[in-house]
């Protein structure tokens, strides 16, 4: 058995279906982790959603940003779902589109596996939240996303403010509490998401930092697999593994074996794009 987790699809279902041939996955006995934003951008979503929910019993999912906006565009008329592009037309017009999304409504912000020693979020963590904290603030939007709070939720949720403070209530709360697990990349000592700042380390304002190397952070007993920040590339370090390496915009998609003695990591070429 091998378990691994997977960087951001984002509708590239060829680079998906190489890399998934190239790591030997037999669902007989493996288990595939997927960091979060399985659609857009790649001309495959549809394609590539369908492949994930066919191994839905053998794969782990987190939701990613580009994974909620499907499901908020899903949420309005017709006229305004015509107006996104056609990758997520795709999925919003097809014959199984309630299946693929409601399931995909299903799929949490937080997957943790403490006997494997592992976390997955899509884009990262609060500074001061701890591993249990973590889990009881994605469990909190979990369960709107999946009553009869979840088109409300979807239609509000969009908006950089407020910062994240455990006072915050109502929509506010909820809204600070998934940008930061799918739209983290650089904030501040105090947790303030710097949402402009998009390049690689050392590109930042100064008084930012990556989520994962702000001082004083929580520690957490887990190792964290993660996605969303392209331009930081295969990132190991502070118990961070971070995995989006750009397949969408022509870089690599990228497989971490989770349960491997070593360091066991296997990429495929990605879209056949030039990268911006």
């Amino acid at each position: 058995m091998a378990v691994w987790a997977i960087g951001d699809l984002q509708g590239c279902y060829g680079p998906t279906q190489r890399l998934l041939e190239k790591i030997r996955f037999d669902p007989a006995r493996d288990r595939l982790w997927f960091c979060g934003d399985l659609v857009n951008r790649g001309g495959e979503s549809v394609q590539t959603l369908r492949l994930v929910h066919s191994l839905r019993e053998h794969v782990h999912v987190v939701l990613g940003n580009h994974d909620l906006s499907l499901l908020a565009i899903a949420e309005r008329r017709e006229p305004e779902q015509r107006k996104v592009n056609p990758d997520l037309q795709g999925v919003l017009f097809a014959d199984d589109r309630d299946v693929l999304l409601d399931w995909l409504r299903q799929q949490p912000l937080l997957h943790a596996d403490r006997e494997l020693g592992w976390m997955m979020v899509h884009a990262g963590l609060a500074p001061k939240w701890t591993t249990a904290m973590a889990e009881r603030h994605a469990q909190e939007v979990q369960q709107k996303l999946r009553g009869n709070d979840a088109r409300k939720l979807l239609k509000h949720m969009y908006g950089d403010q407020p910062a994240w403070s455990p006072g915050l209530r109502g929509i506010d709360r909820d809204r600070a509490i998934i940008n930061i697990f799918t739209r983290m990349r650089y904030c501040s000592p105090r947790g303030r998401i710097a949402f402009l700042e998009k390049g690689a380390p050392g590109t930042q304002q100064p008084g930012l930092y990556p989520w994962y190397d702000v001082p004083g952070r929580a520690q957490r007993d887990l190792r964290i697999a993660c996605g969303h920040w392209s331009t930081l590339g295969l990132f190991i370090g502070n118990g961070v593994h971070a995995l989006d390496t750009g397949a969408v915009w022509g870089g690599k998609l990228t497989a971490l074996q989770l349960d491997a003695d070593g360091l066991n990591v296997v990429q495929v070429a990605g879209r056949d794009v030039s990268p911006p």
